[in-house]
């Protein structure tokens, strides 16, 4: 595999081994099957779909692929888990956060395994495996479990002889294979692998499914909300697409605008709803800007995965590949100025260059088509205006980031900036304390966070008349 590293000749065996834990080797996948009540499953009509490793080709296993009937079956479990009197309703609050904080203890023990298998499937550099997404989902875990005992409702006089009481209802779910071990009852989580047309179709059309949430593209997003509305009215919170704008003035710390803003372009190769692919630089710093990032990218580290010196996998799978291989032949076509990268590593492989253009302009596809790899697109402006206009001008509303030193700018742009979250001379700084979500075609309802709690609550109006004597 062709390498990208520090040295001058790019090779990345001169770079010094790091003190970072090394990845497993897995052996075999033993959990591949329907997971509903505790217990695996085969599908109900006997088909499995392969997961190959996007860096090898080479298949992984295969997986049972999870049908309507398969659904149906794990709504029944499901119902069956949250009746009056089953072993879940009869865990208490502080029972259900000590599970909680009993499987991120799982999670943290076999952390070397959840990581390694999580590059094995998806590509994303090990180390980005382990200290990103490991860590994240167990300080979720943890920040969640805190809450299970602390969701209250509201009592208050409204009248002389009436008293309300608001009541919430909870639902907190979370999925791993470590749950027989962690301890939590039958139905509580069911694991149903599945395509969108079959699975994913029966769940947002089911009648005894009361909460959808899902995260991806803005197409299937809608005809989530389509089904919902056909069926029962479900709640469904989406989070979706992003074409998440970056505005970089002349007063910051150009240095860390230009590491901070390719962390958002090239993580995970680009394949994240967050990704920064539209950096608009004020037209004084924007040519030192341009030279800066491309003496960065040559830094970034091609190869195996599993190598924790490696910073850039593969694409996800060749559907992705072409798709994003397309899209840079559109912004060469369409006049903007490619500065670095734009090839595929090698002619069979899913592994991408990370890409750079400069002179990109807003009718350009690469400026208004979410890309979803690893191409970083680089505009010039002259006013702060013009600047907030051009980054709110996308049917998206994610995230977006502002790099200046003066802290009133910074504020007052954020505040002008239509998305969800806005960053300030940082980019991706995702906690579990933080509300994640987006505005426009990026989605409605928030992720993670206070915020978070009320999508999966319904709140029920107590009102009692009591009575006027003593």
């Amino acid at each position: 595999m062709a390498q990208n590293g520090t040295a001058e000749n790019g090779v990345a065996e001169e770079i010094p081994a790091l003190p970072f834990p090394q990845p497993v080797k897995v052996q075999d996948i033993r959990h591949t099957k329907i997971f509903i009540d505790n217990e695996w499953h085969t599908s109900s009509r006997g088909r499995t779909f392969p997961t190959f490793n996007p860096a090898t080709g080479v298949r992984i296993c295969d997986v049972e692929e999870a049908d309507k009937e398969d659904v149906d079956k794990a709504v029944e479990a499901a119902k069956a888990a949250g009746q009056r009197g089953s072993p879940w309703r009869r865990v208490d609050a502080s029972s259900r956060g000590r599970l909680l904080h009993k499987l991120a203890d799982l999670m943290e023990r076999d952390r070397l395994l959840l990581a390694t298998l999580e590059t094995l499937d998806t590509g994303k550099p090990f180390l980005q495996s382990f200290f990103i997404d490991l860590d994240g989902s167990i300080k979720t875990l943890r920040y969640y479990a805190g809450w299970t005992d602390k969701i209250h409702g509201k009592s208050l006089p409204i009248g002389w002889g009436i008293f309300f009481k608001s009541l919430v209802s909870p639902c907190i779910n979370m999925a791993s294979g470590l749950l027989f071990q962690a301890g939590f009852p039958p139905g509580v989580v069911n694991i149903v692998p599945g395509f969108g047309p079959t699975a994913g179709a029966a769940i947002a059309c089911h009648m005894n499914i009361d909460k959808v949430a899902f995260t991806g593209s803005t197409e299937v997003g809608q005809l989530i909300k389509e089904a919902a509305a056909k069926s029962n009215l479900k709640r469904v919170t989406l989070e979706l697409g992003g074409k998440n704008p970056c505005i970089v003035f002349a007063d910051c710390d150009l240095q860390l605008a230009v590491e901070e803003t390719q962390k958002g372009a090239f993580y995970n190769q680009g394949q994240c709803c967050t990704a920064a692919s539209r950096v608009f630089v004020e037209e004084s710093i924007h040519e030192e800007f341009v030279r800066r990032s491309i003496e960065n990218a040559k830094k970034i580290v091609i190869g195996d995965p599993l190598d924790p010196r490696t910073s850039h996998g593969p694409q996800i799978d060749r559907q992705q590949f072409d798709k994003i291989m397309d899209l840079i032949e559109s912004g060469k076509k369409e006049g903007a100025k490619l500065e670095y990268g734009g090839a595929a590593v090698e002619e069979k492989s899913l592994f991408i260059q990370p890409t750079i253009f400069s002179g990109v302009k807003d009718h350009m596809r690469i400026a208004k088509e979410e890309i979803f790899g690893p191409v970083q697109c680089i505009f010039s402006f002259k006013s702060q205006q013009k600047a907030i206009e051009r980054a709110n001008s996308s049917q998206y509303g994610l995230v977006s980031a502002v790099f200046t030193t003066n802290m009133d700018r910074a504020l007052s742009v954020s505040a002008a900036l239509e998305t969800g979250t806005v960053w300030i001379n940082c980019y991706n700084a995702l906690h579990a304390q933080t509300p994640f979500g987006g505005y426009k075609m990026s989605g409605n309802g928030r992720e993670l966070g206070e915020y978070a709690l009320a999508e999966y609550s319904e709140v029920k109006a107590v009102t009692i008349k009591l009575s006027e004597t003593l």
